[in-house]
């Protein structure tokens, strides 16, 4: 709902589930990808938004995460049907467009909602492995105030600047402090900033 993702601080979400149930029992797998990119940055030798493709490669945002995995799943759910189409459970697609931002709008909402209820789950990445946790994201605005003063009489004001550097500082500092906290999850290190 538009309310939902205005407040979360978006401004469209768009999400698709496409089932094929192919009988009674059997489990759910959903095959999750995102369409949801971050801003292109510079230095782009193609256009970013031209999906060029050059000698077998296609150059642009999100055609390797994770808009590829779109073509992916939805080509390997059509061989499996022409090949050998299974008698019982299903497969659904989860085309999101909220993992950039968090994923509470993507696959989270249709959790949340009861939309989806899959005993499995393939997501995009690139590990090539299967893994049973991800990466959490917090961001954060820091707005640091301080007080004018005239460069002749610096000690009567207060310099934001170092308060932003002090800031930092504790951030880096505390980033060091994370490596000693390991996880009991295989294959997750440390929490990082």
């Amino acid at each position: 709902p538009e309310s939902e993702v205005r407040a979360y601080g978006m401004e469209s979400v768009t999400n698709l589930i496409v089932r094929r149930p192919y009988g009674g029992g059997g489990r759910t797998i959903a095959l999750n990808a995102h369409g949801d990119v971050v801003p292109p940055g510079e230095g782009w030798t193609h256009d970013p938004y031209g999906a060029e493709i050059v000698d077998g490669k296609m150059y642009g945002r999100a055609t390797a995460v994770s808009k590829s995995d779109f073509a992916s799943f939805t080509f390997a759910v059509r061989a499996l049907e022409a090949v050998a189409p299974p008698a019982q459970g299903a497969v659904e697609l989860h085309f999101t467009y909220d993992e950039e931002f968090g994923g509470e709008l993507g696959p989270g909402w249709l959790l949340a909602q009861g939309l989806t209820k899959p005993d499995l789950m393939i997501a995009a990445g690139f590990s090539y492995e299967v893994v049973t946790a991800h990466n959490g994201c917090l961001q954060m605005e820091v707005t640091v105030h301080g007080k004018m003063a005239h460069a002749a009489v610096p000690h009567t004001g207060v310099d934001a600047l170092q308060g932003a550097v002090r800031i930092l500082n504790a951030l880096y500092q505390q980033n060091t402090l994370y490596r000693q906290v390991t996880s009991k999850v295989e294959g997750i290190k440390h929490p990082y900033l």
